[in-house]
């Protein structure tokens, strides 16, 4: 007969486990204060759902973390360059295949949102740089995405992606509002709505 004591280590382990569940559930599915959850926010996590059910709403909002990138003429350039427009920042490489299936998903949206109030900047952080990431929007028939790169990929960590694509939805502001990892279709109903429930903010 197993004496009292020996299941201590067994329901010490089981707690253990329990808690690092909750630990790492992301922050939005954690118990909120009042404050923090605000129409807006709670009004961007109904599109948390068919293609977008990995979408994350930041709450609060946060800044990003500085950094600088490449434009297609070879200039330095940074997010600070879009601030009053919303962005849908994407990271991407040419070696990633759900980069390749999403990116025409992410030309649609372009062409049908893009303008003064919003734009799709698909970052390559391909270390081949610019020739071989030019070539990638070409071969995959996206001619109205403007060509920036980081072949640094500081904007990984800037960004805290852990893989890609990463997808960040920034707002007027140059806060983020929305992240999602892996890829999704971009230019889905869901998608569109939500952006453009971002873009409504003045």
């Amino acid at each position: 007969m197993k004496k009292p004591f020996a299941l201590v280590p067994l329901v010490l382990v089981l707690l253990l486990i329990v808690a690092g569940i909750y630990v790492f559930l992301p922050f939005e599915s954690k118990v909120e204060s009042p404050e923090a959850e605000t129409p807006v926010a709670t009004g961007l996590k109904a599109h948390a759902k068919g293609p977008l059910t990995a979408l994350l709403v930041s709450i609060p909002r946060k800044d990003i973390a500085a950094f600088t990138f490449i434009d297609a003429s070879g200039s330095d350039t940074s997010l600070e360059k879009f601030k009053g427009k919303v962005i849908l920042l994407n990271l991407w490489a040419t070696w990633c295949a759900p980069c390749r299936k999403e990116m025409p998903d992410l030309a649609n949206l372009q062409k049908q949102l893009g303008g003064a109030d919003f734009e799709v900047l698909a970052l390559s952080i391909d270390r081949k740089g610019k020739d071989a990431s030019a070539a990638f929007l070409k071969e995959v028939g996206v001619e109205n995405l403007a060509l920036y790169i980081d072949p640094t990929s500081k904007s990984l960590a800037a960004l805290q992606a852990l893989g890609l694509p990463a997808t960040v939805l920034i707002d007027r502001q140059g806060k983020e509002a929305t992240r999602l990892l892996g890829p999704a279709d971009w230019d889905s109903p869901e998608a569109i709505e939500m952006i453009k429930a971002v873009i409504a903010e003045k």
